[in-house]
């Protein structure tokens, strides 16, 4: 018989980010979870596939100014929308100057998130991770669609423009050098 992972019982009377992070710290468990005005949502982990296109994008990544001066993309960091919400972009651009806050123990939201489109996601899911970030101050998302070979690029949570093929796509302005065709990252 193979054994299956179980879900853990999780609380239901959490209601702040403080409280969640207590309840992670005295009860250890797998796997990551977002916090949402006091839902407790099972983060999945990033699928083998997926770290063909996280690849691509953080090697892109290092090859821009930005990197250069000590910036990063970084897989699954947690990102802090206000006191009852926390989220966990599959990728993050996280500046120098949030890393020496993260070492300061201080909380950070994302300026430019990416999120890779999974088959569990809901619309409603994508516009409520959508909005939960430019709540907390995103200038900047990327929601990628591997099946559609897409990429939705958001500058509010209600403006978007899709690149697809031999599309240049550029982060700009957050990371203005950061810039390849949508092809190339589906290769």
């Amino acid at each position: 018989m193979i054994a299956t992972p179980t879900t853990p019982t999780l609380p239901t009377h959490l209601q702040t980010v403080d409280e969640f992070e207590e309840w992670e710290r005295t009860y250890p468990h797998e796997g990551n979870y977002e916090f949402v005005r006091g839902r407790i949502i099972p983060k999945p982990a990033m699928k083998q596939e997926e770290i063909f296109i996280t690849s691509f994008l953080i090697r892109q990544f290092y090859q821009s100014s930005l990197s250069k001066q000590g910036d990063e993309l970084l897989p699954e960091l947690d990102s802090y929308v206000d006191g009852v919400r926390k989220r966990i972009p599959d990728l993050t651009y996280v500046t120098a100057e949030q890393k020496q806050a993260i070492r300061r123990k201080e909380r950070i939201s994302t300026i430019f998130a990416i999120e890779i489109l999974s088959d569990s996601e809901s619309y409603e899911d994508v516009l409520d991770k959508l909005q939960d970030y430019f709540d907390g101050g995103a200038q900047l998302v990327w929601y990628i669609a591997p099946k559609r070979q897409k990429i939705f690029v958001y500058t509010s949570p209600d403006d978007s423009k899709t690149y697809k093929g031999q599309d240049v796509i550029s982060a700009a302005p957050v990371v203005p050098d950061l810039q390849f065709v949508v092809a190339e990252m589906f290769a």
